[in-house]
């Protein structure tokens, strides 16, 4: 199992597995952990670089490695349930465990409800509920052997506005059936321990879903950078994992709890107004 971290360094040696880590938000949390000394499993699917889309899971090992941390490259798509069992096991014995397992990794996809088709509809459910599902799942035996272990999801608070259902219906039951694997494991896996929190940012984060999908570059210049979230999930990670379970909290807010005041640093163009994210109120 990991080595006992260090109190400068509280994830040297600990071993995270985290889907969609090759760009983005999921490789901004590798980076977080990886500057500890933490080992990561990166499992994504892009193995060859993409014409629209940066990095691959060889890519964001190497960036790890340059952090400071040990790195596993995992090709996989999280439909797969034979290769999901597989790649949390090649992770576990490669590492000698896995202490937090992060769900990452999303699909995307706003059209309404006349305008998307049954098998768009379906990838949305395959990936983001049910790929969340089974990845939890999976991590789970190796997770009762840690010290502090987490299950974290990259998924909205559970506030049902009927609005954000009537915008993008098929999207929105998705993020929020994520939530609900949250609520529901963090409960059943009380007792053992292991702690199940949905994180979710503000505003919207400058990464590729953003600009393609939510308003292009007047929308990534209002938006923060991928670190706001990499830093909350680093706090939430280094919390008691049997006090702190079952939370739906927005990045700003447990940054705040640790005694952050100004965000300004995490603002991809300071003088634009943020632009608040996908189920999050409006002030």
């Amino acid at each position: 199992m990991s080595r006992a971290p260090s109190t400068s360094k509280p994830l040297a040696g600990r071993t995270l597995f985290i889907t969609g880590a090759s760009r983005g938000i999921g490789l901004a949390i590798a980076l977080r952990a990886a500057r500890d000394g933490a080992n990561v499993a990166i499992a994504a699917k892009t193995v060859t670089p993409h014409p629209n889309l940066a990095g691959t899971i060889f890519s964001a090992a190497e960036a790890v490695e340059s952090a400071g941390g040990a790195a596993l490259p995992i090709q996989l798509d999280i439909r797969d349930a034979n290769g999901i069992e597989a790649g949390v096991a090649a992770a576990a014995a490669h590492f000698g465990g896995i202490d937090i397992c992060v769900n990452n990794a999303s699909a995307i996809n706003l059209s309404s409800s006349p305008d998307i088709d049954a098998k768009r509809f379906d990838l949305l459910q395959q990936i983001n509920v049910r790929g969340t599902f089974l990845v939890s799942r999976a991590c789970v035996p190796f997770l009762r052997r840690s010290r502090n272990p987490h299950i974290l999801t990259l998924s909205p608070p559970l506030q049902l506005e009927a609005s954000w259902f009537a915008s993008h219906l098929a999207y929105t039951i998705s993020k929020f059936g994520m939530s609900m694997v949250v609520l529901g494991m963090a409960e059943e896996l009380r007792l053992a321990g292991i702690a199940c929190n949905a994180l979710w940012p503000r505003t919207t984060v400058a990464t590729a879903a953003v600009e393609n999908m939510l308003g292009g570059e007047g929308v990534m210049r209002r938006s923060r950078k991928p670190e706001i979230v990499a830093d909350a999930a680093y706090a939430i990670f280094n919390r008691d994992a049997r006090r702190y379970t079952g939370r739906f909290v927005l990045d700003e807010d447990v940054l705040r709890e640790e005694g952050r005041r100004s965000f300004a640093e995490y603002q991809v163009d300071p003088t634009q107004s943020l632009e608040p994210d996908l189920f999050v109120a409006k002030a």
